[in-house]
């Protein structure tokens, strides 16, 4: 009777540890499959982490927004309101700490406030894109200078975004996947 119990147990655990992982890749493939793409604009960092692998960190231009109406603190959670500009690229149109209804929002984090320019900086939550080791040092170089070039909105993200879930989906210049203009 104790070893069925115990059985038991280790199948209930199992199906934990399964289960889990399975409804976080779930959620993100529905992301990509159901959600609306966004393109938003980059300037390159590239650090390396020994334990989540070699990345190129991404800085976005989209990463403030005016606002005179509420005291922002460092680290809270808020929801910016999203929409495309003239040119497909997103562009931030509100600000709130509820989740909107209506339009497409991404959570974001308050990074500081400045009250007398009535501005709030934030960080969006997919800033890091993972790439096989041996491309991703290229893949850096070749970002950074396609962010001298002269000409603009070469460089981007595509994310994909679902009620204020967001999925990086890949990084391009020039319309090319990172990847393969890496390899060109």
């Amino acid at each position: 009777m104790k070893t069925k119990h115990i059985f038991i147990l280790f199948v209930i655990v199992a199906l934990v540890q399964i289960g889990i992982p399975a409804q976080m890749i779930w959620n993100r493939e529905s992301i990509l499959d159901t959600g609306k793409a966004f393109k938003f604009k980059t300037q390159p960092v590239d650090p390396s982490d020994p334990f989540k692998g070699k990345y190129i960190y991404l800085n976005y231009e989209m990463n403030s927004f005016p606002s005179s109406q509420e005291t922002w603190k460092r680290g809270e959670d808020i929801y910016v309101s999203i929409s495309e500009d003239s040119l497909g690229f997103a562009k931030a149109i509100a600000i709130t700490k509820k989740a909107p209804k209506q339009q497409a929002y991404v959570k974001a984090t308050v990074d500081w406030s400045v009250n007398n320019k009535k501005e709030i900086r934030f960080s969006l939550p997919f800033t890091e894109f993972y790439m096989e080791e041996n491309k991703a040092y290229d893949a850096e170089i070749a970002h950074r200078n396609a962010q001298r070039d002269s000409l603009p909105n070469n460089t981007y993200a595509l994310v994909y975004v679902k009620e204020g879930e967001a999925v990086l989906a890949n990084v391009f210049i020039n319309d090319i996947p990172i990847a393969e203009f890496v390899e060109q």
